[in-house]
């Protein structure tokens, strides 16, 4: 009889226990983690346009494209970026993101937080000089609109990185991570 007792009590003490802990578990807050407003975007296209300013010469494109992002599949479009000799061009960037219907247009998300971002520009084995113009809420240069001074012919290439430096943004290049690092081979003709 004493042994049924002490199996009696045990179930209800193991019962009772197994109730307060699934009381204390419901009970608990459920801790999420915010959406990080920074969270890198996918970019899956680059075009660079160069208009010349002064409308005479034919205006200049050069894309980038790989549908999947960084990493994966080869991109499917890498064009030569092919300019006139001693012209200056007025430079916009696009960026987007073709993954996801409708487009979305990932060069506007960089002008809105244009405090954290900055395009950089190396010259490499040409002479062509590239000043940014358009600047952000703290007047430092963002880069998505720029112009372009083309110096004799020749052959390189011109290294444009998208560098997202958010709270930490002085106008540098040294700082921050690439959101996109793209090497163009460039002709000037």
């Amino acid at each position: 009889m004493k042994t049924i007792l002490k199996k009696q009590n045990l179930f209800i003490l193991t019962l009772g226990l197994l109730a307060l802990s699934i009381f204390f578990n419901a009970c608990k807050k459920k801790v999420t983690t915010p959406p990080n407003p920074n969270e890198e975007e996918l970019i899956t296209t680059f075009k660079l346009t160069l208009v010349d300013s002064a409308g005479i010469k034919p205006t200049v494109i050069a894309q980038y494209r790989d549908l999947d992002g960084d990493g994966g599949a080869n991109p499917i479009q890498w064009d030569t970026l092919r300019m006139q000799a001693n012209t200056t061009y007025l430079g916009t960037i696009e960026l987007l993101d073709e993954s996801s219907s409708p487009v979305d247009t990932i060069s506007n998300e960089v002008q809105d937080e244009g405090v954290d971002h900055l395009f950089c520009f190396e010259i490499n084995g040409i002479q062509t000089q590239i000043q940014r113009t358009d600047l952000d809420a703290n007047g430092l240069e963002i880069g998505l609109n720029t112009k372009w001074h083309s110096g004799a012919a020749g052959n390189g290439n011109i290294n444009i990185q998208l560098r997202h430096q958010p709270d930490i943004k002085n106008g540098t290049c040294s700082l921050g991570a690439s959101d996109i690092d793209l090497v163009f081979q460039t002709e000037v003709n």
